[in-house]
């Protein structure tokens, strides 16, 4: 009785081990491999949030756009000046992009 509970626990025993072994030799796909490139793209531009979904969704279909770009410097000092913060801060460098690029 002794013979077989050791025999199974050693049967038991490799059965866990073998799936752990056959993912270490595995190699990522090519999509693992874009998912870490972009991921690492977006952490070195600092994109956070809607920016950062929409930067992702556009690397990983494989489309080089560039990420957003930043809030214009004009805009921020101009925000800055009237002392905005939060939503309205969000809304005015908004408006004020749109104005500045309409005015292109």
């Amino acid at each position: 009785m002794q013979k077989i509970l050791v025999a199974l626990i050693s049967l038991a025993c490799v059965g866990l081990s073998l799936p752990a072994s056959a993912a270490e030799g595995k190699q990522p796909t090519a999509q693992q491999e874009r998912m870490k490139s972009c991921n690492k793209e977006a952490a070195d531009k600092s994109l956070k949030g809607d920016e950062r979904k929409a930067f992702m969704k556009s690397c990983l279909s494989g489309k080089t756009a560039e990420a957003p770009a930043a809030p214009n410097a004009e805009c921020q000092a101009k925000a800055a000046e009237k002392k905005l913060a939060g939503a309205a801060k969000g809304s005015f460098i908004k408006k004020c992009e749109a104005d500045t690029k309409a005015a292109q």
